[in-house]
């Protein structure tokens, strides 16, 4: 039998006739992996921090007035151990775990983590999904060569995706406030579809502008990587790079709520880079409200 977090460690605190691995549609893989932060520490310990913290957030979800834990079961497997695996050795051992588990049916939540990790679960899910498209949440493109002296950093992690051959066109990122020239060109001749921060409060995208980066994937079958610094400080100080003039929550929603009117259906996804902070509970709250709510929009 498969080993799995008990309740009192699990995703929900879920008893265990809604937490085991053969009758759960849903599995969430903890992935606290932390070699490349730049500015300030602590993703590791954020997988751990998002489970602890979902034990406060209700089964009921108020956006659709449902129980889906119970409805679809989630389960929730031990974080993974890399030994002494990192680079492209720890991409490749996470990719083959994400894969199983789709093999298996499952619909698969990574938790990081540092954004590193993202790479193995898009390439995991493309495997299986070779028409889907990538929605980043992001306040950074990551699209570095190499940051720090290594190809494999968390601001390096969407070059490493393009490096697979990957259509970077099916690239759509939102929330960028904090690039460099290189990469900003990079994202121009990729053909990847950048939402800039800063562009959409001047309005350039329209009043609904969560119409518009939904229209810009091209096909039905979205992968979503969410870096939480993604949000405004604000809500979301516990993570490494803080960029202010960041999102909300509901402006956030909003864009889910644009996926299903416009019929798009979410296969997996990542939430990375919470680093926890004792001081500042309401954002680790945050990440687990929202991983929980990306599932209910995920199974609407």
């Amino acid at each position: 039998m498969m080993k799995v977090l008990p309740t009192s460690q699990n995703f929900l605190g879920l008893p265990r006739k809604s937490s085991e691995h053969t009758s759960s549609k849903i599995v969430v893989l903890s992935v606290p992996y932390e070699k490349t932060v730049s500015y300030g520490g602590g993703t590791a310990k954020g997988p751990e921090a998002i489970l602890k913290a979902s034990h406060y957030v209700e089964f009921l979800d108020d956006e659709f007035f449902r129980e889906l834990c119970f409805e679809q079961g989630i389960v929730t497997l031990p974080p993974i151990n890399f030994g002494k695996r990192t680079g492209k050795n720890m991409l490749d051992y996470l990719q083959g775990a994400i894969s199983k588990e789709i093999e298996n049916g499952k619909f698969v939540v990574t938790l990081g983590g540092e954004h590193t990790i993202s790479t193995a679960p898009i390439m995991a899910h493309f495997a299986h999904y070779p028409k889907m498209s990538v929605l980043h949440f992001d306040a950074h493109s990551d699209l570095r060569m190499k940051y720090s002296g290594t190809p494999y950093s968390h601001a390096c992690f969407m070059a490493r995706v393009a490096d697979t051959g990957f259509p970077m066109k099916r690239v759509v990122q939102v929330g960028i406030r904090a690039q460099e020239k290189a990469e900003f060109e990079h994202a121009k001749k990729l053909g990847i579809q950048t939402f800039y921060a800063t562009r959409i409060r001047k309005g350039e995208h329209g009043q609904n502008w969560q119409n518009a980066v939904v229209k810009a994937l091209p096909t039905n079958e979205v992968y979503i990587t969410f870096d939480v610094d993604y949000f405004d400080p604000a809500i979301m100080p516990s993570t490494g790079t803080p960029e202010p003039d960041g999102f909300f929550w509901n402006e956030t929603m909003e864009i889910f709520r644009e996926l299903n009117r416009q019929k798009k259906k979410i296969i997996g996804f990542d939430v990375v880079e919470l680093s926890p902070d004792p001081k500042a509970r309401h954002a680790t709250y945050l990440a687990a409200k929202l991983v929980y709510r990306m599932l209910n929009f995920a199974f609407a």
